[in-house]
């Protein structure tokens, strides 16, 4: 619980005392001058209230002043999404992650540099939806276009050369992958491509102006961004425990320098904006190039706030207020059946408390609102810790946000439950999540789809030994086995056809349905299976950080 203003508290606190000091001392004045009166037993018939109900009073009216000094300090607690409407674009942002950004000609890199200048571009336009592309020797999809800035700063975070496999600097591979990304969009927003990069580029000038032509008669804004100085630095590497400069293959080192010439030669042939890398503040001039832009209207998600509860202690202070009013002109035998009926109005009252996150989250989820699902799933695990149940519903969430990469890691907490309807749906979701990540890199020709097929694969085998009858999963694995086949040069598996998002399962795991037979295997080759799923999974993974590591491109220049 929190609360708005903590001097209402001490407020309350001595407003409480002081009732209690003011009522008592009435109450002591009123029995001396009854006293002169009548005898005790005798006031108690000609009063309209009994002589000893002064403490009574003090109570239901210190409690009104404790109860309203509350209810002003604003009492919050739970949580609830808050939205927000705006108006944006589509933008796909593409940042330079080659060894030349790690030089320190601007502080402490440019990548660094660059980093907060996507951070700060995002604080200025919320309503923008932004794709995430990193290019060195080739480009690489990291988000496609999306609202959600938790999957936006978790890639920028790990942003680094690492994450291309081929050094290098290929500028007309990275327009043209942006270009076929903006140009499958629906939206009725027009589209813009920012790249950011220090200009250093291995190629002919000609290839990179062609593909920047291409981009601006599919009607996409090109905004160019530089970063570095034209004096230029080393790159500094590591090497085991120690940090040495970046040399070529004649054992020369390094010095990488900022070329404007091939940003600002990008921006003209495409009637886009170049900005320099001297200017300050490069993400507003971003915004400010993208502001002649038709925008469309988007429902945004601005994070959670808790609940304001005021309500649950002015209510009951009202009741104990109406209360006092009506014992001090009733008679005794009426007042008392009074107290009963108002004390439990109090009471039902003071426990009506709003449902908890899960069940908004469900809400804003069964309406399509997914960025405030997510948000809402997020804060429950860190308010609440980590469980199956809500690794699942995050996963679940992501996965129909489309928020694809940052779906597999919250299936994989869910796996572990020992609920095995939750195991089961984790497990059908991850497969869909790998499937529908296979789909796009396949597209996109891209090696990666084979490792996301694969992945596909193990996860519906693992489904499937849990419920071997279930029919979704059987024409999933089926579909991505055949894909798997394909990419390996194979022939098609049989059944498949579909789109592979068939039947998505969009409930709560709260709401879990019956389970069905598992049939099939026994438990013995059950497990063997799974062992063998699992060594092939580790298998995935080993060749995935091998394919990470950097690899020189065709013309040698690795930066």
């Amino acid at each position: 619980m929190t609360f708005d203003s903590l001097y209402f508290i001490a407020l309350a606190a001595l407003l409480t005392g002081l009732v209690v000091v003011l009522a008592t001392a009435w109450a002591r004045r009123r029995a001396v001058r009854l006293k002169h009166l009548a005898e005790t037993h005798l006031l108690d018939r000609l009063l309209s209230h009994p002589s000893g109900s002064g403490v009574w009073r003090t109570a239901r009216l210190s409690a009104v002043a404790l109860l309203g000094g509350l209810a002003l300090a604003g009492p919050r607690w739970g949580s609830q999404p808050t939205t927000i409407r705006g108006q944006g674009v589509d933008v796909v942002l593409a940042l330079d992650v080659s060894l030349s950004m790690m030089a320190t000609d601007e502080r402490p890199n440019r990548l660094e540099r660059l980093k907060q200048e996507v951070r700060r571009y995002r604080d200025l336009a919320r309503g923008d939806r932004v794709a995430m592309l990193a290019f060195a020797g080739r480009s690489y999809i990291l988000t496609p276009l999306t609202i959600d800035d938790g999957a936006i700063e978790l890639f920028l975070d790990n942003l680094d050369p690492s994450v291309v496999g081929q050094g290098g600097s290929s500028l007309a591979r990275t327009i043209s992958q942006a270009t076929d990304l903006l140009g499958a969009t629906t939206a009725g927003a027009d589209r813009a491509l920012v790249i950011m990069s220090d200009g250093e580029a291995f190629e002919p000038l000609e290839d990179i102006q062609a593909a920047a032509q291409k981009a601006a008669d599919a009607g996409i804004a090109l905004v160019t961004v530089g970063f570095g100085t034209e004096a230029g630095s080393t790159i500094p590497i590591r090497e085991g425990d120690r940090v040495v400069e970046k040399r070529d293959e004649f054992d020369e080192i390094v010095v990488t320098r900022y070329v404007p010439a091939t940003l600002r030669a990008i921006a003209d042939v495409a009637g886009g904006t170049f900005i320099d890398a001297a200017e300050t503040d490069k993400a507003a001039r971003v915004r400010a190039a993208l502001t002649q832009l038709r925008a469309t209207t988007r429902t945004l998600s601005s994070g959670l706030t808790r609940t304001l509860r005021y309500q649950l202690f002015l209510l009951p202070a009202l009741f104990l207020l109406m209360l006092d009013t009506w014992l001090s002109t009733r008679p005794p035998r009426a007042s008392r059946r009074l107290v009963t009926a108002l004390g439990a109005a109090a009471m039902a009252s003071a426990c009506a408390v709003p449902g908890g996150a899960g069940r908004m989250a469900s809400r804003e989820y069964s309406a399509g609102r997914y960025p405030q699902a997510i948000a809402i799933y997020r804060a429950e695990i860190e308010t609440s810790g980590p469980s199956p149940r809500g690794y699942y519903n995050l996963g679940t969430a992501l996965v129909a946000g489309d928020s694809l990469a940052d779906a597999i890691v919250p299936f994989e907490g869910a796996e572990r439950s020992p609920d095995p309807e939750v195991k089961f749906r984790a497990l059908f979701n991850k497969g869909l999540a790998h499937l529908k990540r296979g789909l796009v890199a396949e597209a996109q020709q891209d090696s990666a789809a084979k490792i996301e097929f694969k992945a596909a694969v193990d996860a519906y085998k693992a489904a499937l030994l849990m419920r071997s009858s279930h029919e979704d999963a059987k024409w999933n694995y089926e579909l991505a086995l055949r894909k798997e086949q394909e990419q390996s040069g194979g022939g098609g598996g049989g059944g498949g056809g579909g789109g592979g998002n068939s039947n998505q399962d969009r409930s709560q795991a709260d709401q879990n349905e019956s389970s069905q037979p598992s049939g099939g295997l026994g438990q013995q080759q059950a497990e063997q299976l799974l062992n063998a799923a699992s060594r092939e999974e580790r298998g995935v993974q080993s060749r995935r950080q091998r394919d990470r590591r950097t690899t020189p491109p065709p013309g040698g220049k690795d930066w």
